[in-house]
């Protein structure tokens, strides 16, 4: 642990939400700790809590990486008509866990407000399902968004994915595999918190070691899941660490954020300026204080509100509304 490494202070909000986190959420995950935290998830998505939200879910099942069966679900307002602008979502969960109903907290209100149509997949988890497993059951659960968009109320030329901590990786990933292999033009990729880069170079990842949430040794063990012995080697493909991408040209704008109290803030501040470079529009915001995930764990704090309220206009700027 870098104990004596100095680092920014918690924002003082956050900082008691910490303490109260601290019997509840270890900071440092262990591999052992996984099947535990897998089943400490909320399984469901309350229909109800969509009912009265106005939203319908369906949840289907359609072909993932090697033809392998996956599910996705499709949340949409009950009075949709015609054709609206597409959501892909990809959930957090360090690569190990959470499941395609996890964080729609940061994304339902887009589709209440936009009249989008969500379809969040549930990609296979590592390490049972090591790289390429998630990111191509992703790249395949956006196909067959692109492929079947009309009959699901999907206008082909608006979508947008997004996705959070592990997720928001995995958004990155998905995008570069669409562009490369000429899938579907995305309009936006929303990287909340992205996991980007599985070398643990950052000055981020060495001041949050044994501290706050998602500190750097949690980090090595969802990469370590996901990557085995190639975790930190040259062998590591750009759509699994997209950090690693060197050529970022032609990608759809992004929007990035991050709390400056986190282990991802140098990566995902670093993967904004590599986009810059490479002419593709991106909005960075870096919040002061914040630790990993704050607006889902903390969301009655001013950062959490401002936070959202930033990647809401956003997406609001995207979708045209």
């Amino acid at each position: 642990m870098a104990v004596n490494m100095p680092r920014p202070p918690f924002d003082p909000e956050l900082k008691a939400v910490l303490a109260v986190l601290a019997d509840q959420i270890p900071p440092t995950l262990t591999a052992e700790m996984i099947p535990g935290l897998r089943q400490a998830a909320p399984a469901e998505l309350a229909d109800d809590a969509l009912d009265s939200a106005g939203l319908t879910r369906r949840d289907l099942t359609i072909p993932g990486h090697l033809g392998d069966d996956i599910t996705v679900s499709v949340i949409a307002r009950h009075d949709r008509q015609g054709l609206g602008p597409g959501i892909y979502h990809t959930h957090g969960g360090g690569m190990v866990s959470g499941h395609r109903l996890s964080g729609l907290l940061q994304v339902l209100p887009w589709v209440v407000e936009h009249d989008a149509v969500l379809v969040t997949v549930e990609y296979r988890l590592a390490p049972e399902h090591p790289d390429p497993y998630p990111v191509e059951d992703c790249y395949a659960g956006l196909l067959w968004m692109a492929d079947h968009a009309a009959g699901l109320g999907i206008d082909p030329a608006r979508i947008m994915i997004a996705g959070a901590s592990a997720g928001g990786g995995l958004a990155a990933g998905t995008a570069l595999l669409a562009r490369d292999r000429k899938g579907p033009e995305l309009i936006g990729q929303v990287l909340i918190y992205p996991m980007l880069d599985d070398r643990d170079r950052t000055v981020s990842s060495g001041q949050f070691d044994g501290v706050g949430v998602w500190d750097r040794q949690s980090n090595r063990v969802g990469w370590t899941a996901l990557l085995g012995e190639r975790r930190g080697t040259d062998d590591v493909s750009v759509y699994a660490a997209p950090a690693r991408a060197t050529d970022l040209t032609g990608l759809p704008p992004a929007f990035i954020d991050c709390g400056s109290a986190e282990v991802f803030r140098d990566e995902d501040v670093a993967y904004a300026s590599a986009l810059w470079a490479a002419g593709v529009q991106a909005e960075l915001h870096v919040w002061p204080g914040g630790f990993h995930g704050f607006d889902l764990t903390a969301p009655h704090t001013a950062l959490a509100h401002a936070m959202t309220a930033a990647r809401n206009a956003w997406v609001a700027r995207i979708l045209g509304s």
